[in-house]
This record gives C-alpha cells, sequence and structure tokens, in this order.
C-alpha cells in the first residue's frame, strides 16, 4: 500500500477499528475512509452499494462485528448470526465489484472446535462440533471466511482472512452483560475496590485456559499482513502464549490494588476449556507482538478511569 492508498476501515469506531485507525496513522497513511453506523448501515445492501460505488476505495480492513460475551452469544443467537452474515457478505461483495485491490477480513478464535487440539493450527477448521455458547457468531465468521476463499478462488481477488486470539484494549466494551472476560473483570474488581466490597464473584472454576492478545498488537499484525500476506488459507494472529483465568483475574486484582477475595460461582458455565492458537505461520511471514500481558492490563487500567465507564 501508498501513504496515499484510500483505505476503508469497517467498524473504525469498534475497539479493533480504533487501533486500526491508531496504527495506519502513525505509520503516515492519510487518506482513511470512515462511516459511522448512523452514516452507513452495514447489514443494509443497498446502502453498502452505493458506499463502495461512490467512494471506491482501494483497501478494505473488514473489522466490523456484532460482538459479545458469553451472556449476548447465549441470549441473542439470531441477531448474531443475521448481523454478522449480513455485514460481510454485503462488505465482500461490493469490494468484488469496486475491483477493491485488498481485503483483509477479520474473524475470531471462537470458529475452531470446542475440542480443538492445542495450540490451534489453522487447518483445524471445520473439524469438529464448534461451542454451543458462540455458535452462531462462530457460524457467521466461518462463513466470511469462505466467502473470502470463494471470492479468491472464482475471481481472483486478493481478499484474505485473519483469526484473531482474545482481545483486550482501549475503546473495549466494560458493559458487565456483553462485555468479554477480561474487561469484566477489570469493571468488576474496580467497583468492587471503590464500594469497599469483601469479595468480587468470578464465573466458572477459573480453570479455562485463555490467550490474550493487546489490540494495538492487532492492529500492527493487520497492518502488516495487508503488506506481506497474500494466500487463500486464513490465518492466526496471536501471541502464543496462553493463561488460566484463574490467574489473570489474579493479575487484574494486583494491577487494580484490590485487596478481597476471589469466589468462584459454579453455576455458571467455563466455555472453551483452552483455546492457544498456533501462530507459527504469522511468525514464518515476520510478525511477533510486543505487548505483554500485564502491561497491556495496565495501560487498559489507566484508560478506563478517563472513560465513559467512569
Amino acid at each position: 500500500m501508498d501513504k496515499q492508498s484510500k483505505i476503508y476501515i469497517a467498524g473504525h469506531n469498534g475497539m479493533v477499528g480504533s487501533a486500526l485507525v491508531r496504527n495506519l496513522e502513525s505509520k503516515g497513511y492519510y487518506n482513511l475512509i470512515f462511516r459511522s453506523l448512523n452514516e452507513l448501515d452495514l447489514t443494509r445492501q443497498k446502502e453498502v452499494e452505493i458506499f463502495f460505488e461512490q467512494e471506491k476505495p482501494e483497501y478494505v480492513i473488514l473489522a466490523a462485528a456484532k460482538v459479545g460475551g458469553i451472556y449476548a452469544n447465549n441470549t441473542f443467537p439470531a441477531e448474531f448470526i443475521y448481523d454478522n452474515l449480513m455485514i460481510e457478505a454485503n462488505v465482500i461483495h461490493s469490494a468484488y465489484k469496486n475491483k477493491v485491490k485488498k481485503l483483509l477480513f477479520l474473524g475470531s478464535s471462537c470458529i475452531y472446535p470446542k475440542m480443538s487440539p492445542q495450540p490451534i493450527k489453522e487447518e483445524y477448521l471445520l473439524t469438529g462440533s464448534l461451542e454451543s455458547t458462540n455458535e452462531a457468531y462462530a457460524m457467521a465468521k466461518i462463513t466470511g471466511i469462505e466467502l473470502c476463499k470463494f471470492y479468491r478462488k472464482q475471481y481472483e481477488v486478493d481478499f484474505i482472512s485473519a483469526m484473531p486470539t482474545n482481545l483486550y484494549g482501549i475503546n473495549d466494551n466494560f458493559n458487565l452483560e456483553t462485555s468479554h472476560v477480561l474487561p469484566a473483570l477489570i469493571r468488576k474488581f474496580h467497583e468492587a475496590k471503590i464500594n469497599g466490597e469483601k469479595e468480587v464473584v468470578m464465573w466458572g472454576t477459573g480453570n479455562p485456559m485463555r490467550e490474550f492478545l493487546y489490540v494495538d498488537d492487532l492492529a500492527d499484525a493487520c497492518i502488516y499482513l495487508l503488506e506481506n500476506y497474500s494466500k487463500e488459507s486464513h490465518i492466526n494472529i496471536g501471541t502464543g502464549v496462553d493463561i488460566r483465568i484463574g490467574d489473570l483475574s489474579k493479575i487484574v486484582k494486583n494491577v487494580i490494588g484490590y485487596e478481597g477475595e476471589i469466589v468462584n460461582d459454579l453455576t455458571k458455565p467455563d466455555g472453551t476449556p483452552r483455546k492457544l492458537l498456533d501462530v507459527s505461520a504469522l511468525h514464518s511471514v515476520g510478525w511477533k507482538h510486543t505487548i505483554e500481558l500485564e502491561e497491556g492490563i495496565k495501560t487498559v487500567y489507566d484508560w478506563f478511569l478517563s472513560s465513559k465507564w467512569m
């Protein structure tokens, strides 16, 4: 990509999209295109078609999605599969019709089977049953990968897919009903500290293993892949290191300075026992993460203290 290349970031207001904008601007890219949800509803085919015909972006990063944690995925599965299917189908098809030079579709590590061998290689996709608590979202994301693959095969377009591991960072969602585990823990421990509560309740046993990638590292990986990767297979983006949720909660507790106890609510689900991505393909392309977990959590907590969530 050239610095003047016209780049459309779908979902620029979200955690991932805003990190992509920060990364691109820091590298000197200035011809960036944004549209808020009020300006462009990506689930509406006609709106997307008109936008692409008028703007003619050269590059597209598809980071827009309906996302949420276990509670949200369990409660609103129809919305999760419908909205995400419509977004990716509309954007990918319009990108093809308007001769976009390259498109990067961002999925999620939940696309892999619940009991997948660890660490998870790209070829494990569609080799087993999905985790039921986020099956609708995962099915939509799998379809996005397949769309890129088949458009690439039939139309010879340079559409690629990347699968990030669990993400956290600035502009994360801290709503306890819809957030993922790490921002939920940050908010729970902070509120417990402020309110002088003697204990914090954590869902499940604390035994599941999870991998976490700071969102600015993800953004850097995405731009690197746009410039250096062009294959049919999707590629994992992660750190290659995971941690017990119970140990993660202790790190968050220490960063925030909470002095109470951690109590496990065993009536709540654990979700997938372990999700660690094999990132050897990413490393072979030449990219590795730079921000370690505790450093990232400290940065996010500092941002949280001055954010709209306070």
